[in-house]
């Protein structure tokens, strides 16, 4: 296909995109007292995501693996307005702490109508050195885990017309450099909660399943890894949490944010030589 065939077909789906895929009303009064369980809420994204549902009066359970953190961040979440809130320490690449987890949120809150799965390994920035053991390590937290947990949750779930909210990233759409064991997870995420999507969509569940593609957001521990490496701007976490929230709350598929992670999906597909060349040419050093 040529490029102004491609061009073509491009302003048509933008086109289809701003008519047809318009945001389903998002109302916050609908979260106040909803029963949530967020992992990865120690820091970054997760923290925020628990802060919002906060503001918003749910009843919260909150999970990483440190302990003595996330006692500070239940202190906060109660002082912001939450209904109720409890915590679990836990190391999901422990195998049986991911569905203790699940458990330890039904019993507190009496059943689940949110889970948000947003919790990651530590991973390098880094050409890949052949280290197979930490990507199979990855791989177990960052996907196995979130199987466990969602397999765990979804009877609670299917009883509550409830959401399960998967936070992926841009890494798990459109290969990067440097994230090679952190984006075969992603992927993998990708893959599987999508075929999930249109098995519980053919079983007529009552359950939704929001994937979440993220692009750079400024949360410290991935400011620390591409600063002044990376030429792509970061994006605010509270924003980012946020954005979450509302895809989940409307039941709504997919979230892609910022704005220029759908541009990016889209001008692979269109045009994959010229991606390439943005790929290879965004970092002003090899980290």
């Amino acid at each position: 296909m040529g490029i102004l065939p491609k061009l073509i077909l491009a302003s048509i789906c933008a086109a289809f995109l701003a008519v047809f895929c318009t945001t389903p009303s998002f109302h916050a009064e609908t979260l106040r007292g909803v029963r949530v369980l967020v992992t990865g809420a120690s820091k970054g994204i997760g923290e925020q995501l628990a802060y919002h549902y906060a503001r918003f009066g749910a009843q919260i359970v909150i999970t990483a693996r440190r302990g003595e953190v996330l006692r500070q961040v239940a202190d906060n979440c109660l002082s912001m307005g939450a209904q109720r809130v409890f915590y679990l320490a836990a190391d999901m690449s422990n195998e049986s702490d991911p569905e203790k987890v699940v458990d330890f949120a039904v019993e507190k809150l009496g059943g689940l109508d949110h889970v948000v799965l947003n919790h990651i390994g530590a991973s390098r920035f880094a050409m890949w050195d052949g280290d197979v053991e930490h990507t199979r390590l990855l791989m177990k937290v960052n996907f196995f885990s979130y199987v466990q947990m969602a397999w765990r949750a979804l009877p609670s779930l299917e009883q509550n017309k409830g959401s399960l909210i998967v936070v992926s990233s841009l890494a798990g759409k459109l290969s990067n450099p440097f994230v090679a064991p952190y984006a075969s997870t992603k992927f993998a995420l990708t893959g599987f909660f999508g075929a999930l999507q249109h098995e519980l969509a053919i079983k007529k569940s009552n359950v939704s399943i929001s994937i979440c593609t993220l692009g750079l957001i400024d949360t410290e521990s991935a400011m620390k890894k591409v600063r002044d490496v990376v030429n792509l701007p970061a994006y605010p976490a509270a924003d980012a949490a946020l954005n979450i929230i509302i895809t989940g709350t409307t039941r709504q598929t997919d979230l892609f944010y910022p704005w220029y992670t759908s541009v990016m999906i889209l001008c692979k597909d269109l045009f994959p030589s010229i991606s390439d060349y943005f790929i290879q040419n965004a970092y002003n050093t090899i980290p």
